[in-house]
């Protein structure tokens, strides 16, 4: 098959399974260099390689693959089925809003 900007599949990246939506595929590149191929590719098929921009339906946490890999590898299902597989290149962190403060964390800032 092949996957194109819109396409809305889960996510599953260390502990956490959220539905991502593909915003943009940025660049096709070569699997084995990394060299770009193609600029704004209007779809990846099977055993492509890709740089993906990828919105999450509800907050996730992330790392980059480069400062710490097991929050930096993702696997993308669809219908349970593994689809594709990658890294984390880059994460567009998102201004803390104010959150749910637990009793336990009042009682930690009080120490």
């Amino acid at each position: 098959g092949q996957v194109g900007q819109g396409y809305a599949p889960v996510l599953d990246c260390h502990t956490a399974h959220i539905a991502c939506k593909f915003q943009e595929l940025i660049e096709k590149i070569d699997r084995r260099s990394g060299k770009k191929l193609e600029d704004n590719p209007k779809f990846v098929k099977s055993g492509d390689a890709a740089i993906v921009l990828m919105k999450p339906q509800k907050p996730m946490c992330v790392e980059k693959f480069s400062e710490f890999a097991p929050l930096g590898r993702f696997a993308v299902r669809d219908m349970r089925q593994t689809v594709a597989v990658g890294v984390i290149k880059d994460v567009n962190k998102k201004a803390a809003t104010g959150g749910k403060v637990t009793k336990a964390a009042q009682k930690a800032q009080k120490k």
